[in-house]
């Protein structure tokens, strides 16, 4: 079992870094998990919107593999509780391969990157920040790992 996690740019505050390093030992247990930093698009403020996604989705593009199953975290995902996405996880997993998750970056994705992905995966109908999803999805990744076990983590 494989999944990756990848986002654009390095996480700004040293705080997040460490939560996420928390979870991410954590899912050793379970899995192998990986997080790949995609490098930040340079002169990005030059760009417009849609030229900032077209760069980011190439550049994303270019890291997947043909076989990867890739699912984008995305504000039109479909959302789910907590037993169900280690469900939806559960399922991914039975199909094989590298799972990748993707953090779009500021504006989203672009179309081929939209094209290529398999699902889409909304964490709440809330906004938060990029910096502040990586955390969270490590969170709710380990949780389904706990719910899937029986293991007490998970209360619900």
């Amino acid at each position: 079992m494989k999944i990756r996690l990848i986002w654009t740019g390095k996480t700004a505050d040293a705080y997040l870094d460490k939560g996420i390093a928390i979870y991410q030992s954590r899912l050793k247990h379970y899995c192998r998990f990986d997080i790949q930093t995609l490098p930040d698009i340079k002169n990005a403020k030059s760009l417009s919107k849609e030229e900032l996604k077209e760069r980011e989705g190439k550049q994303l593009l270019d890291a997947l593999a043909p076989q990867d199953i890739l699912v984008l975290l995305d504000e039109t995902g479909k959302t789910y509780t907590s037993p169900q996405l280690a469900d939806f996880v559960q399922k991914l997993l039975n199909r094989g391969g590298t799972i990748v998750f993707v953090i779009g970056g500021a504006y989203g994705f672009s179309q081929e990157v939209y094209n290529r992905a398999d699902t889409k995966l909304s964490l709440s109908p809330l906004t938060f920040s990029h910096q502040m999803v990586r955390l969270i999805f490590a969170e709710q990744l380990y949780r389904a790992f706990t719910i899937m076990k029986g293991e007490p983590y998970h209360h619900g």
